[in-house]
């Protein structure tokens, strides 16, 4: 698992495989995250495996030290 982050779009990539070969996400789902922060697009190929997830404000998603932000929480 990789996790890419950009901080001036407060989007995360999650990569669930080593690497994501281009063109072999074919099919993306959208939902929204519990308590409707945060968007999540996830990316599945041809046979149904998941291969990572786009988080659309992944500060309020996402713990921030997997962001590498060292912020408190609370």
């Amino acid at each position: 698992m990789h996790i890419e982050y950009d901080q001036e779009n407060d989007t995360a990539y999650v990569s669930l495989v080593a690497r994501i070969a281009d063109g072999a996400a074919v099919r993306q789902v959208t939902v929204e995250a519990p308590g409707g922060k945060a968007d999540l697009n996830l990316d599945f190929d041809a046979s149904g495996h998941l291969l990572g997830i786009e988080v659309i404000g992944a500060r309020a998603a996402l713990p921030a030290e997997l962001l590498g932000r060292d912020e408190p929480r609370g």
